[in-house]
């Protein structure tokens, strides 16, 4: 459901972080800077992966810094919603519902690194999942142009 606002800090979490959860973190804080605080996470600490930080590329984003990292090694839980994108880090999130009072919506997203063919057919997979995650990010949070500036 839309809001108005996004709320001060989410968190985007999935398996391996290094897809899906860092390139969904930086497009929202493309979207909106300075206004979320935006971190992401993995079940497991997965390797950067230069299909997502090339087509992350392709809009100015860099993500090539980007450390994958686990849930279990934030040093902040202090979110108010955290968006998960694999199943399993789903799982996770609702754990962590145990103990937190935090948000959790489940945002289910293919994982484009098992795609097979040459490089430009695993770029468009990579590239579908960006625009998928870019459009929910708009329309989840209200994002107008300008708005964020």
């Amino acid at each position: 459901m839309p809001e108005k606002e996004p709320p001060s800090a989410i968190l985007f979490a999935c398996a391996m972080n290094a897809v899906r959860s860092p390139m969904a973190a930086a497009l929202m804080r493309h979207l909106f800077p300075g206004k979320v605080y935006v971190q992401s996470a993995g079940v497991r600490a997965g390797e950067p992966d230069g299909f997502a930080i090339a087509v992350m590329d392709e809009l100015g984003i860099d993500i090539s810094h980007h450390e994958p990292h686990t849930i279990a090694d934030l040093n902040d839980t202090l979110f108010d919603l955290i968006v998960t994108l694999a199943p399993e880090a789903h799982h996770q999130a609702l754990e962590l519902t145990r103990t937190m009072a935090v948000d959790v919506e489940y945002w289910p997203t293919i994982d484009p690194t098992p795609v097979s063919g040459n490089r430009e057919q695993k770029l468009a997979a990579y590239r579908a999942v960006r625009d998928q995650l870019m459009a929910q990010i708009k329309r989840r949070f209200s994002w107008r142009p300008g708005a964020a500036l």
